[in-house]
């Protein structure tokens, strides 16, 4: 299993190219399933997740071309609407193709999934909202088994704010009979993408980036190209990364608009950020002072503080001056970092879903163990700052999300290497 190596104490200072956004590809990639016409989409991450959804597309029928970053999708010979556990046991987007067999195929045969262990995360939103648009579904044998003649539109009011569950409501309603209204809609850009590349394919969405979703069925959508948004997520963890080492970088290919939370904390802790525009071309540049000072964050969904940069946060307020308190309400298992960081020197008191962090005045190298996706991005940022060696394990969870992570930290001044 793949590990690795940081030798601490570099500052990064340089630019880097951010990737597309994982979590806009993988409901949009499931998007092919509406249609019999392909559909292109270009600026897909070359990801292990992104890989893993589309061998569960192909082996449904359809058909996959990948250049790099574009992928075109051909769901023409949709033949066998059924996502296996073996495929899915590790990624829980694959439930995302839930919505979209029903509404197509009339029927779908989906494996309960898998992925990070940071909390529950149910999927009875989904079942919910299917069932009210007129789906039978049953969970039998560890599937959520659903059919219907037809899905019809119904007005849906989440119990709690969910982006899949959203994703996977807004796909099943733009083939039903009628209009379908989600309440407590997800506000996220990447259900605002997804909203978009529908709307490209023929479909009738308003209110998308609002808590309230209104989707006017149609009879069938067509083809279309559609670019994936910027990694807004990668891009937050970079210019933690530059904080954290009192470095100086220059991120090209993404966008400060949906960052607004995490560039707010990033200047109260004292870094100096500013954005370039052009009507073509988008650009953040960060200059970190040389010791950050503590911000408190709470997480929440957007556009409230993100819950997955809530590891980067407590990696780069692990050495800051001051206290801080960081309260996670989204993910009851999302502190397991705090106990690896620990490993390396933070000074973390975890209460529920609170975490006390006093800043030290220096972290030192030691082997730890990723437990999740965000969490090796944030030991990762505590590896730059440690002084001397440190080792992550089990990094597959960094490849599910973070493209050629190791590359461009190289770029940008680090010293990393990937252990076999």
């Amino acid at each position: 299993m793949d590990k690795l190596l940081i030798e601490g104490g570099h500052r990064l200072q340089g630019e880097a190219e951010m990737s597309g956004a994982k979590n806009a590809a993988l409901p949009i990639l499931c998007a092919a399933l509406l249609t019999r016409e392909p559909l292109t989409l270009t600026n897909v991450p070359q990801l292990n997740d992104i890989g893993t959804m589309l061998k569960l597309l192909a082996q449904m029928g359809v058909a996959v071309q990948r250049d790099g970053s574009v992928v075109t999708l051909d769901a023409s010979g949709l033949d066998n609407p059924l996502a296996p556990y073996e495929m899915v046991k590790t990624m829980r987007a694959s439930i995302l193709v839930l919505g979209p067999l029903v509404a197509r195929c009339g029927e779908a045969k989906v494996s309960l999934p898998g992925g990070c262990a940071i909390g529950a995360r149910p999927v009875d939103q989904h079942i919910k909202g299917l069932t009210a648009m007129g789906a039978d579904i049953a969970v039998e044998h560890g599937y959520v088994v659903a059919r219907t003649s037809r899905l019809r539109g119904a007005r849906l009011f989440t119990d709690m704010v969910t982006v899949t569950g959203t994703e996977n409501l807004m796909m099943a309603a733009v083939l039903a009979d009628g209009e379908t209204v989600i309440e407590n809609a997800a506000r996220e850009p990447e259900v605002v993408d997804l909203a978009n590349c529908l709307v490209a394919m023929g479909a009738r969405i308003s209110g998308a980036g609002s808590d309230v979703i209104r989707i006017q069925g149609v009879e069938r959508l067509h083809g279309a190209t559609h670019r994936i948004m910027p990694d807004r997520i990668e891009t937050g963890t970079y210019l933690c990364a530059a904080a954290a080492t009192g470095g100086e970088i220059r991120l090209t290919g993404t966008s400060a608009a949906y960052l607004d939370a995490v560039v707010d904390k990033l200047m109260d802790a004292g870094c100096d950020i500013r954005t370039e525009k052009s009507p073509s071309f988008e650009a953040i540049v960060l200059r970190a002072p040389q010791r950050l000072k503590a911000v408190s964050i709470r997480t929440a969904p957007y556009p409230a503080f993100p819950t997955d940069m809530q590891a980067q946060f407590m990696a780069i307020n692990a050495l800051a001056e001051g206290t801080s308190i960081i309260r996670e309400t989204i993910f009851e298992n999302r502190f397991m970092h705090a106990v690896e960081l620990a490993r390396l020197g933070a000074d973390i008191r975890i209460d529920g879903n609170t975490a006390v962090v006093q800043g030290v005045a220096q972290l030192d190298g030691a082997t730890v163990m990723a437990t999740d996706l965000r969490a090796s991005a944030g030991l990762i940022i505590a590896g730059l700052v440690a002084r001397g060696e440190t080792v992550i394990e089990r990094i597959y969870h960094l490849d599910r999300g973070y493209e050629r992570i190791e590359q461009k930290l190289t770029a940008l001044g680090a010293t990393v290497r990937r252990l076999s």
